[in-house]
């Protein structure tokens, strides 16, 4: 019979550490002082093969396998050759965040935390607690992806290559703008209680799913009425309650959604050591660079990149031709399929 559909084998329970919490003790972040940092994390394959950084993006956790998009057997993360480490961000509820966060730091109390203060963590579990001297690549998807950017800049040294996909060395104006929408409709519900909720604020967390849906999908995925999934939905609406609604109801906490989306508005490499100058610090990353924005995508526009790839010194460019906008790879096989190819010819 074969070995099936290529993207559902998964790595055996062998290869694969589970979830793991590092304990950084009392750690300095951007906006202050956390006084146990916790970062999550997941290793695939053998320490002794080539290692690949893959953290997650927003909305991903790693107890729901959102990394399994890439990670697997015969998939471009394949543990049989590389040593996968998936980190989580912090703010996502598994890594140090608002929800998990004993008192004085709990809920809207967290302090706000930098893409810096991420790879200063990530970089400690490779070195202390993996004993990773050097990381092959960084891989990310959206904010994955400005992670991966970040690690070329903050420790250029330690990376060879990394993989930018439907992502940005800097968030843009135009992406801090739309992110106020659904940031704003969350901490505009009667239910949000300024952070101090004591029971899951449905109307928040329902009002900032719908306002985020249309930013996610292409204006031609909607045109198209790509929103049906082949009959799994019978109108708009119900695709906006159950996938613009379900996934943050059951798996997020509101304070923990805000404090993210401030990491994400704030990203921006030039922070690092080169005051603002974007061009410089794009021609100080080191690292072979692959970028890979969407034509569609309404979050990161493929503009970037291409302003970006001008002050690489290693970088190529490869623009997905999707509907699926800044979902790409995300629940079209044909798009993943594309995705994972060029990843594998570049690592």
């Amino acid at each position: 019979m074969g070995d099936g559909p290529r993207y559902l084998r998964f790595p055996s329970m062998s290869t694969r550490s589970g979830i793991k919490h590092y304990h950084h003790g009392r750690f300095r972040v951007s906006g202050g002082i956390l006084p146990d940092a916790i970062t999550a994390y997941e290793t695939f394959g053998d320490p002794k093969n080539p290692c690949v950084v893959f953290p997650t993006a927003y909305g991903a956790k790693l107890s729901l396998d959102s990394q399994s998009n890439l990670v697997g057997l015969g998939k471009p993360l394949d543990p049989e050759k590389y040593y996968v480490v998936t980190f989580a961000l912090f703010c996502n509820g598994e890594s140090s965040s608002p929800s998990n966060t004993p008192i004085p730091y709990n809920g809207p109390y967290f302090p706000y935390i930098s893409y810096i203060d991420n790879i200063h963590a990530q970089h400690a579990v490779l070195t202390k607690e993996l004993g990773v001297s050097k990381a092959h690549a960084v891989i990310g998807f959206s904010m994955g992806g400005q992670q991966a950017y970040h690690w070329a800049t903050v420790f250029p040294d330690f990376v060879e290559k990394i993989v930018v996909v439907a992502s940005s060395a800097r968030t843009s104006p135009h992406n801090q703008c739309l992110l106020e929408g659904p940031k704003s409709a969350l901490l505009a519900s009667k239910d949000f209680d300024d952070g101090h909720y004591t029971s899951t604020p449905q109307f928040g967390i329902r009002a900032f799913g719908r306002v985020m849906v249309p930013w996610v999908f292409s204006q031609t995925w909607f045109r198209e009425h790509e929103y049906l999934f082949d009959g799994d939905y019978t109108d708009l609406f119900t695709f906006m309650r159950e996938r613009g609604e379900e996934h943050w109801l059951k798996n997020w906490d509101a304070n923990d959604m805000i404090a993210l989306l401030k990491t994400w508005q704030t990203g921006d490499i030039s922070q690092v050591r080169d005051g603002g100058d974007l061009e410089k610090a794009l021609r100080s990353i080191k690292a072979e660079t692959l970028l890979m924005p969407t034509n569609t995508d309404l979050m990161f526009a493929p503009e970037d990149s291409q302003n970006e790839l001008k002050y690489l010194q290693k970088g190529k460019l490869i623009v997905v031709d999707t509907n699926w906008g800044h979902a790409v790879g995300n629940g079209c096989a044909t798009d993943l399929d594309f995705v994972s190819s060029r990843i594998k010819e570049f690592l």
